[in-house]
């Protein structure tokens, strides 16, 4: 299992982006607002969950974050929707 899908941001991140459509995304202030993360800590979130290569590996390539205008805009790729497929029950008990 990959490290990003034991931590709880991640799997956070990824359950939001796989509740819009295809093809849609979510903004980051949005997706900030509804976590309680600011821009600074999801940017750097996605960006490890994107593909890019950070210190010679390469990412997993889930999401793409990409700017419309003046606005950035977090996607769900097919390799994040398959992840969330294996991710267990979200557990309704938590605080």
């Amino acid at each position: 299992m990959s490290a990003l899908l034991q931590d709880s941001l991640s799997v956070a991140i990824l359950r939001m982006l796989a509740q819009e459509p295809d093809g849609t995304g979510v903004s980051l202030p949005r997706l900030g607002k509804r976590l309680g993360q600011g821009a600074s800590v999801l940017m750097r979130r996605l960006t490890m969950m994107g593909d890019a290569a950070i210190g010679g590996v390469r990412g997993p390539g889930w999401v793409r974050v990409v700017q419309h205008d003046d606005r950035w805009v977090a996607h769900l790729l097919e390799a994040g929707r398959a992840q969330v497929g294996t991710l267990p029950p979200e557990d309704e008990n938590r605080d």
